[in-house]
């Protein structure tokens, strides 16, 4: 017998601690009081779709609203998380429903041009447009054999501290540097206590959360958060350290405190699951090998409206091209656009020129953030090149001197 369909609404205030129950239950995590009431301060009713079955709650998406880091500027960018359907309604179109009514959502706001989310599965959302933008350099390395650069005096001082006592410094390191770095997310207070949480119970083993801070000419202008567990073996102690974020302002302070997170006493094991594919301890350490580094999926990109944000970016060369554009749910996407712009500026509007290049809305997803080449993804066979010669003159203004990463798992 087919089942009859399911409407998706929005949520209430009073739904969240329903939902945190239907996501705990979908992802396999654990809940506790606190956790529970850090993320309650991030929930934004309005922006959080549900499916009722007789007034269960069944499947959800959410967005949260936070501002991304892209080639040459800041951009709003709507915060995707929280997807789920529960098990006994599976197979019935509730995630495509959700999906294409959020997408439909932002784009008739028309505040955010693109949407970000981390994918817990990479095969579910490229179906909805989403491409992947940035990717990240895990590191699982033993530290015993790993050398750095000896100091120098610019090197500055190093302090120790927990990090509820820095959050203001932490943060203003922060906005320092997230402007330079694609993929970045903005935080507010909200969502500084989210990434600073740190309940005992999830610590596997481990200390409380330390933090780092490098004291340059100018103040603190870097910082490092870590946390370590003790592992003692029948040879001697071999702890692990474990790196959450490394951000430096300077290449002094980021050289300092990579040096410290190195060579803790007791501690011959290191784990760092946030860097970036051009991370600096690559060219800084003696033996990059040794850091066992992997690329992993982080952020994944789906261009919402596409003149404005192609021209919410900037370009690392000039560019001047039209390119032909397939979107499937979101139709208004469709067609040529004329991309003109460089470093300092950008526009993009409707044409009737012919097309030069042609792709779906995916691939510009991928190419959003400078993490993906145009050549590339033609060599792949999802981008055509129309005009010869389009592909070599426009590939280059699509990179970026530094490259995308996703830094706080939302």
């Amino acid at each position: 017998m087919t089942k009859p369909p399911l409407a998706v609404g929005t949520a209430r205030a009073d739904d969240f601690d329903e939902l945190a129950r239907l996501l705990g239950h979908l992802f396999h995590a654990p809940s506790d009081p606190e956790t529970h009431e850090i993320e309650r301060a991030l929930f934004e009713p309005g922006r959080t779709l549900l499916v009722r079955d007789g007034g269960e709650a069944v499947a959800t998406a959410r967005a949260f609203t936070r501002e991304l880091t892209v080639p040459g500027a800041r951009v709003p960018a709507a915060h995707v998380s929280g997807v789920g359907v529960a098990p006994t309604h599976r197979r019935r179109g509730l995630l495509t429903q959700l999906m294409a009514r959020q997408l439909r959502q932002v784009r008739d706001e028309g505040r955010e041009p693109v949407a970000v989310l981390w994918a817990s599965e990479g095969g579910i959302y490229p179906r909805f447009g989403y491409g992947l933008a940035a990717q990240r350099l895990s590191v699982q390395c033993a530290t015993v054999a790993l050398r750095m650069p000896d100091p120098t005096p610019a090197e500055g001082r190093l302090r120790l501290t927990a990090p509820a006592d820095c959050r203001a410094e932490l943060a203003r390191v922060y906005d320092r540097v997230r402007p330079e770095r694609p993929g970045w997310s903005s935080r507010d207070e909200a969502w500084w206590r989210y990434v600073l949480s740190d309940q005992a119970d999830r610590r596997g083993g481990a200390t409380e959360r330390r933090a780092v801070l490098h004291e340059g000419p100018d103040g603190v202008d870097g910082y490092g958060l870590f946390r370590t567990r003790a592992n003692w073996e029948s040879t001697g102690p071999n702890g692990v350290t474990t790196v959450d974020e490394v951000v430096a302002a300077t290449p002094a302070a980021y050289a300092a405190m990579w040096r410290m997170l190195l060579s803790l006493d007791l501690a011959g094991q290191l784990s760092f699951g946030a860097g970036a594919v051009d991370e600096p301890l690559l060219r800084l350490v003696n033996e990059p090998r040794r850091l066992g580094a992997q690329l992993v999926d982080a952020l994944w990109l789906r261009v919402v409206d596409v003149p404005a944000a192609l021209a919410a970016r900037r370009y690392a060369t000039g560019v001047d091209v039209v390119i032909e554009v397939t979107d499937e749910l979101l139709p208004e996407n469709a067609g040529r656009w004329h991309l003109s712009g460089g470093p300092e500026r950008a526009a993009c509007g409707p044409t009737e020129r012919p097309a030069e290049l042609a792709c779906d809305v995916r691939c510009l997803g991928e190419l959003y953030l400078g993490g993906a080449g145009l050549g590339a993804l033609a060599a792949a066979g999802r981008v055509r090149e129309l005009r010869p010669g389009a592909l070599a003159a426009a590939g280059p203004a699509f990179g970026w001197h530094r490259a995308p990463a996703g830094m706080d798992v939302f």
